[in-house]
């Protein structure tokens, strides 16, 4: 891989993220009566799509929200024009990954016939509540304003086809709930929450979420790694592989996730019992296994709808070896059109030849070699806690399978395996190496103790059932 090419500036990069600050900062203060450094900021985001099919209804809604009495149709053209500009920075990152990897963009499929909308009178009380967020502002937030969310989201969640919007708005509203009232807030995740409310609103247009056509996968797939996310109350694994047709077509690069809700007492190595029977292929992973897919369904963005009975392990499969052999043919996934977003990146790479070191703070560099030596810093905060990776793991590498990420104006790579030589001889740590269950002493405590807690947990529901 060229690191030195994810180091050059990109074009036009800065001044779009500036358009996108300035419509946040403007959105802080609330646009029910916006003063100057607000309408200077809504003409700052209409002046950075001038050039585009946007410029006509974007300098419309700029003017009509500094005026104060811009509608629904005008937010959400404020955040149609938010999304695009973030859309072109991931594009253009993008464009600079696929030249440092040498991997071909997959192809976009056609877009799917439009259906009849779905309930349109919620996504229209879903559009009217973001609408007023951007009224009363972050600054503005009251228990009052976020409640108005519940009788929406709550009618929506029992509707698959609105589940995704539903689930959205229900963790932006809890977010602002816990953040009440936002007057007293020291500091406003402004990009945060113009993510989230920009998103919302677009999904909340009739069509907007419809499933896109996919197909189904008939061939050998090969696992890369596993990507796994903690929070409080849910856990979710990501396995990024490539998929090798049986057709004999091109390998693609594929994902396929598990998520699950979880008692804030199972920790550690114990996620994983949580995950194991929700995907089948992490037993693989575990193992070191291909697995061999028929008729798998997949989305047309590259994510494996997946089903146990449509898969079956295969013979062993080193990483590694996948990544040597398979991975600079793959082609890469289509990114969704909603999903356009630099924090959306995540690119599966193999890194070798690079030169590691870690810092007294504990940060982890690669330096490649060249006249510019070029560096490529590891967030090593994302390598898993129920995991035998460890940051002095990657520092002690001489290869990285990771995934390449970008953030604060960088890229960085986050490990999901490094190879490391220990007695002269390579030896692979993966960061979902206890994904299918462990040997390791360390990882069978850290399994028997969520045991143990998952155990006690059933017993009290039980009781409380029978009660």
């Amino acid at each position: 891989m060229r690191a030195d090419v994810l180091a050059a500036p990109v074009a036009g990069l800065d001044e779009a993220l500036a358009a996108v600050d300035a419509l946040d900062a403007a959105l802080t203060g609330g646009l029910l009566r916006p003063g100057p450094a607000q309408t200077a900021g809504l003409a700052a985001l209409a002046q950075a799509v001038a050039g585009s099919p946007l410029a006509a209804r974007t300098a419309e809604a700029a003017d009509k929200a500094a005026a104060g009495t811009a509608g629904e149709d005008h937010f959400t053209v404020l955040a149609a024009a938010r999304v695009a500009l973030l859309g072109s920075v991931h594009d253009a990152l993008a464009d600079g990954v696929a030249e440092a990897t040498g991997r071909s963009p997959g192809t976009a499929p056609e877009p799917a016939p439009r259906r009849e909308p779905t309930a349109a009178n919620l996504l229209a009380a879903a559009r009217a509540w973001l609408a007023d967020l951007a009224r009363c502002g972050w600054r503005g937030i009251d228990h009052d304003t976020i409640a108005a969310s519940a009788q929406v989201v709550s009618a929506m969640l029992p509707d698959p086809a609105l589940r995704r919007l539903a689930t959205l708005l229900d963790g932006f509203a809890a977010e602002l709930a816990a953040s009440c009232p936002g007057a007293d807030l020291e500091r406003v995740p402004e990009r945060r929450w113009g993510d989230l409310w920009s998103r919302a609103l677009l999904l909340a247009l009739p069509g907007a979420a419809d499933p896109q056509p996919g197909g189904t996968l008939t061939g050998r797939l090969l696992p890369l790694g596993v990507d796994l996310h903690e929070h409080a109350t849910a856990v979710q694994a990501q396995v990024h592989a490539v998929f090798e047709p049986d057709d004999g077509g091109p390998p693609r690069l594929v994902r396929a996730g598990a998520a699950t809700p979880k008692p804030d007492t199972v920790i550690g190595a114990g996620l994983w019992q949580l995950l194991r029977p929700r995907l089948s292929l992490l037993a693989a992973v575990g193992e070191g296994r291909a697995m061999e897919l028929t008729g798998m369904p997949v989305t047309a963005d590259g994510d494996l709808l997946w089903d146990k009975e449509k898969a079956r392990p295969d013979e062993t499969a080193d990483a590694f070896t996948t990544a040597r052999v398979a991975l600079a043919t793959a082609t890469d996934p289509v990114t969704a059109p909603l999903d356009r977003h630099p924090a959306r990146l995540a690119v599966p790479v193999l890194l070798e030849g690079y030169r590691a070191a870690q810092d007294e703070d504990g940060s982890v560099t690669f330096t490649f070699p060249g006249g510019d030596g070029t560096a490529l810093s590891v967030d090593a905060d994302r390598i898993p806690a129920a995991s035998p990776l460890t940051a002095k793991d990657v520092a002690k590498s001489a290869a990285c399978i990771g995934l390449l990420r970008w953030d604060a104006g960088a890229f960085h790579v986050q490990p999901l395996a490094v190879e490391k030589t220990v007695k002269k001889q390579p030896v692979a740590v993966h960061a979902g190496g206890w994904a299918g269950g462990t040997a390791d002493k360390a990882g069978a405590k850290a399994e028997k103790a969520a045991t143990d807690a998952v155990t006690v947990l059933r017993e009290r529901a039980g009781r409380l059932l029978r009660t």
